[in-house]
């Protein structure tokens, strides 16, 4: 398994960082390589990923949520095999530190190879880029789920 740690301070509340990430259907406008993501219950999620010229599809599921706090997850079925928890700490009351920690399996040599020249960090790291400049130029969220699991 390989593992990724990235963060980035975004200049909204933590409740507006926290509840963006809650809207997993709008991860494709700021993370590369996914193409759709539907939200088939609180807890369980379906995406489909098309990253260098691969596609796959797989099932996650939130295996913990704190409101303003924390999202965890792990992939339950289809072709990858992930986990990770994004986290979220207030800086100041406009400011939020983003911390995404994801942990993974490459599947066959591309992937692999992918992973040892740091591919994959890169990817987290500019969906993170995309994250914050999705959310200070909006400024607020699309919608929230104040669940907890």
């Amino acid at each position: 398994m390989s593992q990724v740690e990235e963060s980035i301070e975004v200049r909204v509340p933590v409740h507006t960082a926290y509840n963006q990430w809650t809207q997993f259907e709008d991860f494709p406008r700021f993370m590369d390589g996914v193409e759709r993501i539907e939200q088939r219950t609180d807890t369980l999620t379906h995406w489909v990923t098309k990253v260098g010229g691969q596609e796959r599809e797989f099932d996650a599921e939130i295996t913990e949520q704190v409101p303003d706090e924390r999202v965890a997850w792990t992939t339950v079925g289809g072709e990858a095999r992930q986990a990770g928890v994004v986290t979220f700490h207030r800086i100041q009351d406009d400011t939020t530190k983003v911390m995404l920690q994801l942990e993974f399996d490459p599947m066959g040599l591309t992937e692999t190879v992918g992973d040892k020249l740091g591919f994959v960090k890169r990817q987290v790291s500019g969906d993170l880029r995309r994250f914050k400049q999705f959310m200070e130029t909006r400024g607020s969220e699309t919608g929230a789920w104040r669940g907890a699991v």
